[in-house]
């Protein structure tokens, strides 16, 4: 399968470990945007500019995602919150499940407030387990 990684910057440093297993598995990794510079937003954060690159990445993810055949959503604990799963995340969770493409969930679904949308997009837990993902 093509799969593309997505996740909150803040959990970019686990990508060397799971990208190699999923290729050793036969999967096509595509790495989350802005992988190779996560500082890019920060740069310009709070300008007009921000605006503009914000919207130019949420497209981009649709296009990305349209050429997968799914996503993994690397969501695991982040600042007291367990199994995080930010804005940008819940977006391309909804590309995927709007383009009618296969989500996985490296961990359970979050507790808050969007926890019933992220169940009806009814997502694969693997719970860590990358031989899941098939």
């Amino acid at each position: 399968m093509k799969i593309f990684l997505i996740c909150s910057k803040t959990f970019y440093n686990k990508i060397p470990d799971i990208k190699p297993i999923l290729e050793e598995n036969g999967h096509t990794i595509t790495l989350p945007n802005c992988y190779d510079a996560p500082d890019t937003e920060s740069s310009f954060r709070g300008t007009a500019e921000h605006a503009k690159w914000k919207a130019s990445m949420i497209r981009h993810s649709e296009e990305v995602i349209k050429e997968m055949d799914a996503v993994l959503v690397l969501n695991y604990d982040k600042n007291g919150q367990k199994n995080y799963i930010g804005g940008a995340t819940f977006l391309e969770i909804y590309d995927a499940f709007r383009l009618n493409k296969k989500i996985f969930f490296m961990n359970d679904i979050p507790e808050g407030i969007l926890k019933d949308e992220l169940i009806g997009f009814n997502p694969i837990i693997v719970n860590g387990n990358l031989n899941l993902v098939k």
